[in-house]
């Protein structure tokens, strides 16, 4: 399959893993990216000195290309910048902040961009900061998530018609179907999260894991819509920021309920009654816990039979 995502980054398939913190290590990267796909190291959950490490087990891991996801709100973002072009890594994805803050630093040090966005307000800006391609997340996704709560199936044909540069949709996409439903609304590729959290390789606690492969239709909510959205499974946690919430907390006692860690807490070290459980609606079509070939070959072969069964259709 060859377009212009795989052209960008060199890679076998239009598919990206999801940088997750406390998911997205170097086991994880390099196995998708073995796969034919784009592994992204999560950095927002790492210290300056673990993230080093994670992106030279990764090289040593794969000969395939990969990425690191910088979220640009993170207070050591500078040294996390350092550090990856120190590490000769080609690829960044950046979130959670201005796109125009590192993008033409990293391209002059032969880096490709992307960042991620919710909106046509910051896909334009992207397009100004001269990104080489962007992430529209929709409403489905996990973890932080946009104000506007727009579904992945208005954001990216809006998006196609506003912008020209390489789009890749994220948001309620984890099967070969969604895959090919994305593109068929005007994606270039995908950037799945939910699927890979739930893979053998994904760092997250088995706990985390097993939530997963046991959400259903409406296990999910966004919440904390006040502070900064979230998709969050639901559990105590989740049902203390509503109760809070029904009271009229202000953002700075949903802050104190939040407090440190609380991701840390629940996807990395299994709390799930009191930890941030951050996942995507299509959690309810993840059944099991499988390694990243198995997911990666299950999505290829659904893509081609649902593009198959389309081409067979007559109007």
């Amino acid at each position: 399959m060859k377009n212009t995502i795989t052209e960008l980054f060199n890679i076998k398939y239009p598919i990206i893993q999801g940088g997750m913190i406390w998911c997205s290590g170097w086991e994880l990267a390099s196995a998708v990216s073995n796969a034919g796909g784009l592994g992204l190291i999560g950095s927002g959950s790492m210290y300056p000195d673990v993230l080093r490490t994670h992106i030279q087990k990764c090289k040593a891991a794969t000969d395939k290309p990969f990425g690191v996801n910088v979220p640009l709100l993170y207070p050591q973002v500078d040294d996390h910048i350092d550090i990856i072009i120190e590490e000769g890594v080609k690829i960044v994805f950046t979130s959670a902040g201005n796109p125009k803050k590192y993008t033409s630093y990293l391209k002059e040090k032969g880096i490709r961009v992307v960042h991620v966005i919710a909106n046509e307000k910051f896909a334009l800006k992207c397009v100004e900061a001269g990104v080489d391609a962007i992430v529209a997340e929709g409403f489905e996704a996990g973890g932080h998530n946009g104000f506007e709560e727009t579904t992945t199936m208005t954001l990216i044909p809006h998006l196609r018609e506003v912008i020209d540069i390489p789009l890749i949709a994220a948001g309620g996409i984890g099967t070969g179907r969604t895959m090919l439903a994305a593109m068929a609304l005007g994606a270039d590729g995908v950037q799945i999260g939910s699927r890979f959290a739930a893979s053998v390789e994904s760092s997250g606690h088995d706990n985390f894991k097993e939530q997963i492969i046991a959400a259903k239709d409406g296990s999910t909510k966004l919440t904390l819509k006040r502070l900064v959205p979230v998709r969050l499974i639901k559990n105590k946690f989740l049902n203390a920021v509503e109760e809070a919430e029904a009271k009229g907390a202000q953002r700075h006692e949903l802050a104190e309920l939040l407090g440190r860690g609380r991701a840390k807490l629940g996807m990395f070290e299994g709390d799930i009654h009191e930890g941030e459980l951050e996942i995507g609606q299509i959690s309810s079509l993840i059944n099991e816990i499988k390694p990243v070939k198995e997911i990666m070959d299950e999505i290829i072969q659904e893509f081609n039979i649902a593009k198959s069964e389309l081409t067979s259709i007559k109007l």
